[in-house]
């Protein structure tokens, strides 16, 4: 994926490919969420527990740049700010995008802390949208490179 700076727009940085994510899903591992993010270059491991997924950031042996959660498939968007704010009471403040048929509109939130929210059934347009704004901080680190 390749963003493109505001500030200069003859200049591009690319970003996305490699970022370690995972995906709280009970879908398999080539439905549409992941098949779109594997398209963005994601690199992706896929849990269809919760709790098992939060023990997985937490405990395991790799670092994820981004966690996308599909709130339909673990118990709705009340569930899935829950497994949020978990993540945060503990101190890993990471990227999450949360996709749920329940959001009445997206957000896009000002606090790089906050859950970004995304309508589903999930289009290819607002993924990626959610995707650079959940990681704009790797933009600015790579513009800073």
């Amino acid at each position: 994926m390749t963003l493109f700076n505001a500030v200069d727009p003859f200049s591009a940085t690319i970003v996305g490919f490699g970022v370690q994510t995972l995906l709280v899903s009970s879908e398999p591992t080539h439905g549409p969420v992941s098949r779109r993010l594997s398209g963005m270059g994601c690199q992706i491991e896929v849990c269809d527990e919760l709790y098992f997924a939060i023990d997985r950031v937490l405990d395991g042996p790799q670092d994820f740049e981004l966690i996308v959660i599909d709130c339909d498939s673990i118990g709705g968007l009340a569930q899935g700010r829950r497994a949020h704010m978990l993540l945060k009471a503990t101190g890993r403040c990471l990227p999450v995008i949360l996709v749920s048929s329940e959001c009445a509109e997206q957000t896009f939130p000002f606090n790089r802390y906050d859950a970004t929210e995304l309508r589903a059934p999930l289009s290819a347009v607002s993924l990626r949208v959610g995707f650079e704004h959940a990681l704009q901080e790797r933009l600015l680190m790579a513009r800073a490179s």
